[in-house]
Formats: structure tokens, C-alpha cells, sequence
């Protein structure tokens, strides 16, 4: 009986970490292309008359800076994760789904109501190029992205490397996927509608959180 339940808790575990793994790929995924976070870099850039290796290095110091204070939060929020007790299983299994979906309903709600961050809010007090590195990279650490840090506390839950894991995802997910968004579209090989991306993030974001919040539950 005992072997059983622990054959049933690792099964349940296997497939919480599929979805958490899942969800957490498609936010960096969605993140990372984001227009806002990378268009204003390149708009500056060629005002500036910046080379695209001079494009390339800012963001890579704005993509640096948001995937750390990310991946910080996420990090604290895990070890909360991680230092519930052993014997509130129900925190992955039955709470974890839960919290997920309720956040998934809140950042679709916020969608209608609430604007994302923005580079090109961002006022640039100075015109040096070392001075709009720091103005990006210091805007970009304090709007860290909010939407991943659930899947984060729910793999400190269930071990310590998944929450290793989604910090390696995101920080490359995030910085690769910016500087070749980036780079094409420097050279104009890029061509798409980047407001119906930046317009249905916050929708694709919250049914992502769902999505996996119902996986979750019903995998159980």
C-alpha cells in the first residue's frame, strides 16, 4: 500500500512538472517577443545611427536585467515552494491548479484594464549611449515578468531542480529570443503585426495559465 501511494505521488508529481514546464516555455516564449520589449531598443538604435552590433548589445543588457530580477523573484518564490511540509501534498495536487487558473483569470482581466509595460514610457534623462544602457536596463529590472513567478512557487513544491530548470528556460528563452527578434528585424527580415501581438499577450498569457491549471487538476 505504502509502495502504491508513493508510485501515485510520483505520477502525480511527473505530471504536475509537465505542465509547469509547459506553461512556463510558452510565457518565456510570448515574453520574449513581446514588441514592447525590445521595438523602443531598436527605434533608439537607429535614431542614435547605432550599428547592429551596438543594437544587439543593448538589449542584450535589457533582456539581462529583466531575466534576472524575473528569475530573483522566482528563486525567493520557489524556496517558499519548497519549505512547505512534506505532508501538504495538496499544495501541488489540489491548491497548485487552483492558483494557477485564478491567475490565469486575473491576468485576462487585467488585459481589459490594465496597460503593459512599455520601453518607450521610459524617459531618457540622458543621451549618452552608457546612459540609455542604464535607463533600459534599470526599467527592465524593475518590471520584472509577474505572469511566470506562479510556476515557480509550484516547482519549489515539488523540487528544487525543477525550479533550476525554469530559471535556465526563461533566462534563455528571454535573452535569445530577444536578440534575434532583434536582429531581424534590424535587417528587415522581420515582417508581422507587432500591435495584435502586444494587443492579445495578456489574453494568450492568462489562457496559458488556465490551460494548465485544468491539466494539472484533471491529471490527478
Amino acid at each position: 500500500t505504502k509502495g502504491s501511494s508513493f508510485k501515485t505521488t510520483r505520477k502525480m508529481e511527473s505530471m504536475d512538472t509537465i505542465g509547469i514546464l509547459t506553461g512556463s516555455t510558452i510565457i518565456s516564449l510570448l515574453h520574449a517577443v513581446i514588441p514592447s520589449h525590445w521595438l523602443p531598443i531598436l527605434a533608439i538604435g537607429r535614431q542614435e545611427k547605432w550599428s547592429l552590433k551596438e543594437v544587439i548589445q543593448v538589449t542584450f543588457f535589457a533582456a539581462l536585467a529583466h531575466s534576472l530580477s524575473t528569475i530573483a523573484i522566482g528563486v525567493v518564490l520557489g524556496l517558499i515552494g519548497q519549505s512547505f511540509p512534506e505532508d501538504i501534498e495538496h499544495m501541488t495536487h489540489h491548491a497548485g491548479p487552483v492558483i494557477l487558473i485564478l491567475m490565469g483569470v486575473f491576468f485576462v482581466y487585467r488585459h481589459y484594464t490594465h496597460r503593459h509595460f512599455h520601453l518607450a514610457d521610459v524617459e531618457m534623462k540622458t543621451r549618452t549611449k552608457a546612459g540609455i544602457i542604464l535607463s533600459l536596463s534599470l526599467a527592465m529590472f524593475l518590471s520584472p515578468c509577474m505572469e511566470i513567478e506562479a510556476y515557480f512557487l509550484l516547482a519549489g513544491a515539488i523540487s528544487g531542480w525543477l525550479v533550476g530548470l525554469i530559471s535556465l528556460l526563461y533566462f534563455l528563452i528571454t535573452i535569445t529570443g530577444m536578440l534575434l527578434l532583434v536582429s531581424f528585424a534590424y535587417k528587415g527580415l522581420m515582417k508581422f503585426d507587432s500591435h495584435r501581438i502586444e494587443h492579445n499577450a495578456g489574453i494568450i498569457t492568462g489562457l496559458t495559465l488556465i490551460a494548465t491549471g485544468i491539466f494539472s487538476f484533471f491529471a490527478h
